[in-house]
């Protein structure tokens, strides 16, 4: 079998050869080159025993034929010795390279260089081995007339086997860059996305630093003004309220997201604290807790803001009793939350700190990005706020 018929059969292994090539694709190049280069050694042979195996049936045909396979083989393998050399020097400088690889005419370049440097050698190689086995091999000058006689058609296969080598290596280390780029992009997208997850994460431990305060600051101030109303058995009721809510308020802000079972009794146990304060003129409508909201989730001391909002400028701004109202409502996907109080004109005596809508937002956005919103607003002499989240804590 010629190397002409060995193309025509051994078409389909070109691929062994390209997926040869990545071995090395996540190293540097000074350690992968020796790999690449025993990897192309180990290719180019497998290529020559498939092509021997073929030359050496086709023998095996013909009477008289005593000729080993191992001999076979080791015709083919020193045939390719050239273009195993080849192989490793355009691997090698592409790798070293790289930025040739996205210029098409640089590649043509490299290309031509390579195929009117490399068959005139393949030729004179081809020609040196045949003296070699004849016992003809005088000098150079036999040897370059003996390529120089060769017909067009054994240059043409020259020429392909060249052109052949050089776009397997090409192939083979522009995918290898290619999964270079794409990595090096994932892990830069990756590193992105830890660090804005890292500081998004700051941030929502400095809004837990600084609702714990604020709830414990308006907290101290419902029991200061139980305290200033002399009726001991008041007070210490209050404050008994009071240790159990910081109680469930020191152990819920270590987590992400609480049930809101458990955040309904916290605010159950909050309402039952301001009713000692504010006497029967808290009134406070809760409609829609149902099993199926209770099994809701959702950040923790979430309400309770909401609720201090209405009380501040409900209660604080007025001597009449209180008209709040909250609202939940769920489906397959998403919690709303409705919380309502008439709208006075008046300023409250007790103004705070401007911090609990504010945070029940931000957290919001942390906690949920674009699911979830917080919208506010007057309707028919009410100040309205409107949450809407999804029903469940997203997937860790």
């Amino acid at each position: 079998m010629t190397k002409a018929a060995a193309w025509q059969k051994n078409g389909p292994f070109a691929l062994v050869y390209f997926a040869s090539m990545i071995t090395a694709q996540n190293q540097s190049p000074q350690t992968s080159l020796p790999k690449a280069f025993v990897t192309i050694v180990v290719i180019w042979t497998v290529l020559c025993a498939i092509g021997a195996v073929g030359n050496h049936s086709d023998d095996l045909q013909r009477a008289g034929y005593t000729g080993s396979y191992l001999r076979m083989f080791w015709l083919w393998w020193r045939e390719h010795l050239l273009l195993m050399a080849m192989s490793f020097a355009c691997y090698a400088f592409f790798s070293a390279r790289p930025a040739l690889l996205a210029s098409v005419p640089r590649i043509l370049a490299a290309y031509l260089l390579a195929a009117i440097v490399m068959t005139p050698l393949e030729l004179l190689h081809g020609r040196l081995l045949t003296l070699y086995d004849q016992g003809q091999l005088s000098g150079v000058a036999a040897v370059i007339d003996a390529a120089l006689a060769r017909s067009g058609f054994w240059q043409f296969m020259a020429l392909v086997w060249v052109t052949f080598t050089f776009v397997a290596v090409v192939a083979a280390c522009s995918w290898r860059e290619g999964r270079r780029r794409e990595q090096a992009w994932m892990r830069a997208h990756s590193d992105n996305l830890n660090l804005r997850l890292e500081l998004e994460q700051q941030r929502l431990l400095a809004l837990r630093g600084q609702l714990e305060p604020h709830f414990l600051f308006n907290a101290l101030n419902a029991i200061s003004a139980l305290v200033r109303s002399d009726d001991k058995r008041v007070a210490l009721d209050g404050i008994n309220h009071l240790s159990a809510l910081l109680r469930y308020a020191l152990e819920a802000s270590a987590r992400d997201h609480v049930g809101l079972r458990e955040e309904r009794q916290f605010l159950d146990d909050y309402l039952a604290l301001q009713r000692l304060r504010y006497g029967a003129r808290l009134h406070v409508r809760i409609d829609g807790d149902s099993e199926a909201v209770l099994a809701a989730d959702i950040p923790p001391l979430l309400l309770q803001p909401l609720i201090e909002n209405a009380l501040r400028h409900g209660l604080d701004c007025h001597d009449r009793p209180s008209d709040i109202r909250v609202a939940f409502a769920a489906d397959s996907k998403s919690l709303a939350i409705h919380v309502s109080n008439p709208a006075s004109d008046v300023r409250s005596a007790n103004p705070g700190l401007g911090l609990g809508l504010r945070h029940v937002r931000e957290r919001l956005h942390l906690a949920y990005g674009d699911n979830a919103s917080l919208q506010t607003g007057l309707q028919d002499g009410r100040f309205v706020v409107d949450i809407r989240m999804p029903l469940h804590a997203p997937d860790q």
